[in-house]
């Protein structure tokens, strides 16, 4: 009908450290919910083996990159270990003004940035259940060194020490409860994921320890 006034769709930031399970998270909470849009990164770092150009991050290289920074073209944009990653300001705009959705998949810097300009964003932050957990699954993951594990879990704990920045935290343990309380928070019923509940402080300081 004409004249309809389209609800402007909300925006869900998700962070994590490297290798708690993140993205595979947000891969199976968007299958389970088609009517949330993805919002694709842009990145300088190099394309693995199992990725592709305009489905897991739009590689660019780094004039490129700058040339759009410079230009102001992402909404946020950082440096993380030796690459360059952002988001498109342009392409978020274009879906929330639909009335859809839309999350990114981002670090910490980032969603500091996102929330500067966008103050009602839902950020998430999703935190491995231990320390050996997290180095566990940086290994199993088969595409890293020893000595980028290493870096890996020290810029871990600087990541994680951000938690509290965020307005829900999901402790990714089993799999699929975190999935469940994931889709709880975008849905609208993630009451039990607020950052500020009891018991999460002590699992935090034992990440952090």
């Amino acid at each position: 009908m004409s004249g309809t006034i389209v609800r402007r769709g909300h925006l869900f930031l998700v962070t994590a450290p490297s290798g708690a399970g993140k993205t595979s998270l947000v891969r199976a909470l968007l299958q389970d919910h088609p009517n949330i849009k993805f919002s694709i990164s842009y990145t300088t770092r190099k394309q693995r083996p199992n990725e592709k150009h305009a489905r897991d991050y739009h590689f660019v290289d780094k004039a490129e990159f700058e040339r759009m920074a410079a230009a102001g073209e992402f909404l946020e944009h950082a440096q993380v270990f030796d690459n360059y990653y952002g988001t498109a300001r342009a392409t978020v705009e274009v879906e929330m003004q639909a009335g859809h959705d839309v999350l990114l998949e981002i670090d910490w810097q980032g969603a500091a940035q996102v929330r500067e300009l966008m103050p009602e964003a839902v950020s998430i932050f999703i935190l491995p259940p231990s320390r050996a957990e997290l180095e566990r699954r940086l290994r199993t993951r088969g595409t890293d060194d020893d000595a980028v594990i290493a870096r890996r879990l020290k810029d871990a704990v600087g990541d994680m020490s951000h938690w509290h920045e965020f307005d829900y935290v999901v402790v990714n343990d089993t799999f699929e409860q975190a999935l469940s309380e994931l889709a709880g928070i975008v849905t609208g019923r993630g009451r039990a994921s607020r950052a500020d509940r009891q018991g999460l402080q002590s699992i935090v300081d034992a990440l952090l320890a």
